[in-house]
């Protein structure tokens, strides 16, 4: 049986920039960037720095460079770094924290829920007294929303106990939020309310909100000035960024719109697990489902026309803006129908 579409659920990086967003782009001012500081970037690194109460921002092409610049910035060699086990600069980044930035990682377990790291367990972690051989803990590596735990969500309090804890042990903090417009969401807070205490964390224009590229990284003026530095290092400079920057722009004013991906999320969720699917309840965007052969998994789904990805020990579907809840719908019957026609040829 074939389909007419294709119901892309790999990720919120697939969503394609509509028309007013395409007019925006066309129609930004724009500058030399590495000579003069493009306008546009400018208004953009400003809007984003204010909305998530940092001093300033810079924009990089991609999350990846936003989250190593804040490693070489936080870390020398020899360095450790913790972070949730399966965050995503231990796991998908090719090692370059280790490789460029010269740290060491330590992974924590998820003692305080899925993605979320306990303070007692963050605490036997945080070393002192240790000596001169031994590797100097330096950084703390939050995630939130955190991808691989499926979107989970660390709330405010939470977030506080780790920074406090690692500011007492003279520890650095960086938050990886490149979803955190999505915590922010679910959680009905703003995104300032979840950058506290933090000394950068990167933020994803093109995850979910549209944008066809681009990240930030924020902090301090005086880590911006410095990430400015490590961006042309990483090769990373742009001219008329402003092209770039005008559909970040009008990506910030999308936030809201997130509450529709997680009750999309939702839907499918449930109607999964209806259907006999393992399935927990989505926190955000993400659903993952465990199933005993993901690759027999995904190709089934590949020939309902749907697209997922692997996660270790399942399937991840991302719910985004250019997919509704009539595809949504859509998604459960192909499967439904699947399920159906495999119970009539075993029956007969």
């Amino acid at each position: 049986m074939t389909f007419p579409r294709r119901i892309d659920l790999r990720s919120d990086t697939v969503t394609q920039p509509d028309e007013a967003m395409r007019v925006a782009m066309s129609a930004a001012e724009v500058g030399d960037d590495v000579l003069d500081h493009d306008p546009t970037m400018r208004r953009l690194e400003q809007e984003a720095a204010a909305l998530l109460g940092m001093g300033a921002a810079l924009w990089v092409p991609s999350g990846t460079m936003g989250n190593l610049i804040a490693l070489m910035h936080h870390l020398e060699r020899g360095d450790r770094y913790l972070a949730p086990r399966a965050a995503h600069v231990l796991e998908a980044e090719l090692g370059s924290g280790a490789w460029l930035a010269g740290g060491m990682p330590q992974p924590l377990e998820w003692s305080g829920g899925p993605g979320r790291v306990s303070p007692e367990d963050l605490r036997t972690h945080l070393g002192g007294g240790a000596p001169y051989y031994a590797l100097r803990t330096r950084l703390l590596c939050l995630e939130n929303t955190h991808n691989f735990a499926g979107g989970a969500v660390t709330p405010p309090d939470e977030h506080a106990k780790l920074v406090a804890l690692a500011a007492e042990a003279g520890l650095r903090v960086h938050l990886d939020g490149a979803r955190l417009w999505n915590a922010s969401v679910a959680l009905g807070v703003p995104p300032a309310a979840l950058t506290v205490g933090v000394d950068t964390v990167q933020v994803c224009l093109s995850k979910g909100l549209g944008a066809p590229v681009g990240s930030l990284v924020c902090g301090s003026e005086l880590f911006i000035a410095q990430a400015r530095r490590l961006r042309k290092m990483l090769g990373g400079g742009v001219r008329q960024g402003g092209v770039l920057a005008a559909a970040g722009l009008l990506a910030l004013g999308r936030i809201p719109e997130l509450a529709t991906d997680h009750a999309n999320a939702t839907a499918l969720a449930d109607g999964l697990a209806e259907l006999g699917w393992q399935v927990g309840k989505p926190e955000t965007n993400i659903v993952i489902a465990a199933v005993p052969d993901t690759g027999y998994a995904l190709a089934g789904l590949d020939k309902l026309g749907v697209a997922a990805v692997a996660v270790p020990g399942g399937v991840r579907f991302v719910t985004h803006r250019d997919v509704s809840a009539a595809d949504i719908a859509e998604v459960l019957d192909r499967i439904r129908s699947a399920a159906e026609r495999s119970a009539a040829v075993t029956a007969g």
